[in-house]
């Protein structure tokens, strides 16, 4: 079975009396260094567990714990040697014998797939093509010597699929991309058997291979419109598809390939399905889960139903099973908490027990966090938008300054729980409103399309309408509130300093794109099957180009009144470096205020943790400085490559 998912010592002060009252500064690494230990899995055979743990020199490694449940860490070992940026995702083979991990260059995201075996440490690439991207693994107990693996290795622009046999590294062409495939799906017998395809007009095409290697189409759906294969049956005939051609949200079905008939499995009329657990044995979805103002699940096959009502219980939080052993039997849960770091816990099935294997930070065990409270309201032209806002701890939820957070993507969304980002922030002091404005994923597809082509239009008015909300409860002062996001999010940062520059006291862009046709221009050649998506949900590049200049920030630098924040990472594939030199340099022209600081090692984001507590040094002393909160000093930091421009 697997679960699978749908992205300063000293205190600048303002009112001392709200000052007491507010509990003690959590210090930065605490929030953004590196997990004590994350992400644990399970072996196939349930005798071991690995997960994430810095090395003696702070980088994130796999060790393996030789006991399960754990009873101490005696055995524990580091079965990887990464020399810089740690390793984040990583898998255990089907053998048992090795461990798998994604890892690129300095953020460029050109992920190789590295295995190490775990008896001599051995690591080997498995992928070592120079500019060549590792995009979808697929792995079988039923043939654990081989991996399918995505690789644009022929096509930069395309992925195809490779069959590699681990014990020797050799290397196939198994499947190769017949055009504009976004996913794979493999059958019971781990060939290639489905492809989601997506078209010019925006729209997708659901396809299998019949028995002649021809591939059929067995689903069409439109621009407005989402759809993927996620799986087959033990029967070819039998697929497992995620569409809404026929509803308003995200639903499950099974689909007959041979009557074209289908099934609704899973659905809920307002919110997209975001998660499944599959019995890989019996090739069937157990549960599905619905990400409303919280996770919940839904039983889909009774013989989970006592161990998702007993889980429930266990500890508190949302939780999900993210590894279980090839018998099913030992299944590893998650519980994620807005208050709190994950915990992770070993279920028995057959004894319906849980054992605690450890928490990502005990640091934050003992330290104050804020609660995460949902929240929604009518937009200016009334469609319900929801979010999330989190108030700083000991203080009265009355005129507080505050930071209007915003999610990247934009076609994602916040979700309920622990971020380190949120919690530093109400921690010193702000108000943390954070929106899943329209065009943000999970709310069903006429809350999806409503943000098309509104970028800087009703997307923005979305975050406006939040903020006053906010207002006139009293609960924010509104001269003493800021905006600041990542990516998307340091889009609309650049888009509410210029096109509502009197909206808020300062920005902070992270990797933010200033110019939506450089943007469009500078994306990587593997994105070429979204373009058509870009073209639905932003504009054509040649046909609008004045639509897209005028939506864009940097025609627009020279209204920029109130103080910017910027950082960069110099190897970003998605948002070029280029997008924040040329705001920052038409900022520098007309004598605007802007602190730029750029990252030689890091690309969509800061991977590092010595780079991600420097460059959050400096933003909590900007906005201490222009919206009133605390900050902690800004001591050395030592190993971080922060370059201010």
């Amino acid at each position: 079975m697997r679960a699978t998912a749908f992205v300063l010592l000293s205190v600048l002060c303002a009112a001392p009396s709200a000052r007491a009252e507010l509990p003690p500064l959590i210090p930065r690494d605490v929030l953004f260094g590196n997990p004590d230990r994350a992400a644990p899995a399970i072996s196939p055979d349930g005798k071991s567990i690995a997960y994430l743990r810095p090395d003696d020199k702070n980088v994130l490694q796999v060790w393996v714990r030789s006991t399960v449940p754990p009873v101490g860490e005696a055995n524990d070992k580091t079965i990887t040697a990464d020399p810089k940026r740690g390793i984040r995702t990583f898998y255990w083979a089907q053998d048992g014998k090795h461990l798998l991990y994604e890892q690129d260059a300095e953020g460029d995201e050109n992920y190789h797939l590295f295995a190490t075996e775990i008896a001599t440490l051995k690591t080997r690439d498995l992928t070592p093509y120079k500019g060549v991207r590792v995009q979808g693994v697929e792995m079988d107990r039923k043939h654990p010597n081989e991996i399918l693996v995505g690789l644009n290795k022929r096509n930069k622009a395309e992925f195809d699929m490779h069959r590699i046999q681990l014990a020797s590294g050799e290397d196939e062409l198994d499947t190769q991309n017949p055009g504009l495939a976004l996913a794979y799906a493999v059958d019971a017998e781990f060939q290639v058997r489905g492809i989601t395809v997506a078209k010019m007009d925006g729209g997708f095409d659901l396809k299998v291979k019949d028995n002649d290697g021809k591939w059929k189409t067995i689903k069409t759906v439109g621009a407005d419109d989402q759809a993927q294969i996620t799986g087959f049956g033990k029967d070819a005939n039998t697929v497992w598809l995620i569409h809404n051609a026929d509803a308003n949200a995200l639903r499950l079905l099974k689909h007959d390939v041979a009557t074209g008939k289908e099934e609704v499995i899973a659905e809920d009329p307002e919110y997209d399905i975001s998660g499944a657990m599959i019995d890989e044995e019996k090739r069937i979805p157990l549960a599905a889960a619905f990400t409303k103002a919280r996770s919940e699940w839904k039983v889909l096959d009774d013989s989970v139903k006592a161990d998702l009502a007993a889980l429930a219980k266990v500890a508190p939080g949302d939780f999900a099973v993210t590894s279980q052993t090839s018998d099913n039997q030992f299944w590893i849960v998650t519980y994620t908490s807005d208050v709190g770091p994950k915990a992770f816990y070993v279920w028995d099935r057959k004894a319906q027990k849980a054992g605690k294997l450890f928490t990502s930070s005990t640091k934050l065990e003992t330290v104050k966090l804020a609660a995460m409270e949902p929240f929604e309201f009518d937009a200016k032209d009334k469609l319900k938008v929801h979010g999330y806002v989190t108030y700083p701890l000991g203080v009265e939820a009355k005129g507080l300054p505050a930071v209007l957070l915003v999610h990247g993507g934009p076609w994602a969304r916040d979700n309920w729980g622990y971020s380190p980002l949120t919690q530093m922030l109400a921690n010193r002091g702000y108000a943390v409103i954070q929106v899943n404005f329209r065009g943000s994923t999970g709310y069903g597809k006429k809350f999806l399309n409503a943000g098309n082509r509104e970028w800087a239009g009703k997307m923005h008015q979305d975050l406006l309408d939040a903020v006053e909300v906010f207002a006139k409860k009293g609960s924010i002062d509104p001269k003493r509130t800021g905006i600041m996001g990542g990516s998307y999010g340091g889009y609309a940062t650049l888009v509410g300093l210029t096109f509502t520059p009197d909206n808020f006291a300062c920005g902070v862009d992270i990797v933010g794109p200033s110019n939506i046709a450089t943007l469009l221009k500078s994306i990587p050649p593997y994105w070429a099957p979204a373009k058509a998506m870009f073209t639905t949900r932003v504009g054509d590049l040649e046909k609008d180009k004045d639509f897209l200049n005028e939506r864009s920030p940097l025609g627009k630098a020279d209204k920029i009144v109130k103080p910017l924040l910027i950082g960069q990472g110099a190897n970003d594939p998605r948002v070029k470096q280029a997008e924040s030199d040329q705001i920052v340099e038409a900022m520098r022209k007309n004598k605007k205020e802007v602190q730029y600081v750029v990252y030689p090692d890091e690309g969509h984001g800061f991977a590092r943790p010595e780079n991600r507590l420097h460059f959050f040094a400096i933003t909590e002393e900007f906005l201490a400085k222009h919206l009133g909160g605390r900050a902690e000093s800004i001591a050395e930091i030592k190993g971080h490559s922060g370059v201010l421009k």
